[in-house]
């Protein structure tokens, strides 16, 4: 009985992060138009869904905290940028295909000459962003300081 109490708790929690029914497209020839030269940068991205739990809007909230806190120069000049992407809405199925993105995910994306390098810090956002939101921010920050480098 617990075990059962236990999955359909579990089940609960997943679903209100959200996968919200997203599909991959079928056609396999998406292209993305971009300019011919574009500035290298780094971009911290955050995915989400149309329902969102409390961790997924606190890892909202703390990244773009600590972003705008301590990076201001280098999002004024254009070097580092926070987006925050709904997967829930069409136009975003592309970027959402290409990160592999079914939920709320949080990315920190390098772009140098032209090609992107980016890791995945969804596991490390929800294992400490209610539990230790100071580690979190600092994680972040020191994340996008390596990058910016």
């Amino acid at each position: 009985m617990n075990r059962l109490i236990l999955a359909l708790i579990i089940c609960s929690g997943l679903t209100a992060c959200g996968n919200n029914g997203t599909k991959k497209s079928a056609s396999t020839g998406i292209e993305q138009v971009q300019p011919l030269k574009q500035k290298d940068r780094v971009e911290v991205l955050y995915f989400h869904g149309k329902q969102r739990c409390a961790t997924c809007m606190a890892i909202e909230k703390n990244a773009q905290e600590v972003v705008e806190a301590q990076f201001a120069d280098e999002l004024r000049n254009g070097t580092l940028i926070f987006r925050t992407i709904d997967i829930s809405e069409p136009k975003n199925e592309a970027i959402a295909e290409k990160y592999e993105v079914t939920w709320s995910s949080l990315f920190v994306s390098k772009w140098k000459d032209g090609k992107e390098t980016y890791e995945n810090l969804t596991e490390y956002a929800f294992t400490n962003v209610c539990t230790a939101p100071d580690t979190f921010k600092n994680g972040v920050a020191k994340k996008v300081r390596t990058l910016l480098k």
